[in-house]
């Protein structure tokens, strides 16, 4: 009995392995196909405009919208990083452990956003709740009189009281607005195009200006 149970313990084991890896595969081949966004920010002059993207994208489905806000409203980019959630089983591992946490370590821990009227906090949706990272950045930072909008790509669907206690917890540091924003890319392996991303994106917030969509599903 205990040597069927060690089998099937060991068969599950490889098993865990081959999904981990399946997935990292798929997270590294989207990483290279998305990270062009990264090098549009890079090497810029600063410039006297009033949007902020503020973006933590591990893979960098999160990141292409990022850059796609940022071309529609000339906006300035900026990317959260976290170490621990780095691709790789190692970090898919962590994000998995961590996906309903508050907390995270992130570079830069603050941004001076002074500067702008409206901010864009952007991350992947883990666990139907947006990234521990962009909290993490949420918390550490002040947005005194400033207009708020979460963007977020997912696999299947967030769950709204997440999105809530993000809500509280941008007005607690100052937000005099807020507004969530979403595309649904769908499941590993069947995930929509970077182009086709951008333009649900559009399909659905392409109005000359930001408002909070009522009624939307989760899809």
């Amino acid at each position: 009995m205990v040597r069927w149970i060690m089998i099937l313990l060991f068969a599950l084991a490889i098993l865990l392995f081959i999904v981990a890896f399946v997935v990292t595969r798929i997270e590294n081949s989207q990483y290279s196909e998305n990270k062009s966004y990264k090098d549009k920010w890079s090497g810029t002059e600063p410039r006297k405009i009033t949007t902020a993207i503020v973006v933590f994208s591990r893979s960098g489905n999160t990141g292409v919208l990022a850059d796609h806000i940022a071309n529609k409203t000339d906006g300035d980019v900026y990317e959260i990083l976290a170490e621990k959630y780095q691709l790789g089983i190692p970090g898919l591992i962590s994000a998995l452990n961590d996906a309903r946490s508050n907390v995270a370590e992130i570079s830069p821990a603050q941004i001076d956003l002074t500067q702008y009227d409206t901010v864009y906090l952007g991350s992947p949706i883990w666990l139907y709740s947006p990234a521990p990272p962009l909290w993490q950045f949420v918390g550490n930072n002040d947005f005194t009189n400033k207009k708020v909008v979460l963007f977020n790509t997912f696999n299947s669907k967030f769950e709204q009281h997440f999105i809530d206690e993000f809500e509280m917890l941008v007005r607690s540091n100052g937000a005099i607005s807020f507004t969530h924003q979403y595309v649904k890319r769908g499941r590993m392996g069947g995930q929509i195009s970077s182009q086709e991303l951008t333009q649900k994106y559009d399909e659905k917030y392409d109005n000359g200006g930001v408002r909070e969509i009522a009624g939307d599903s989760y899809e």
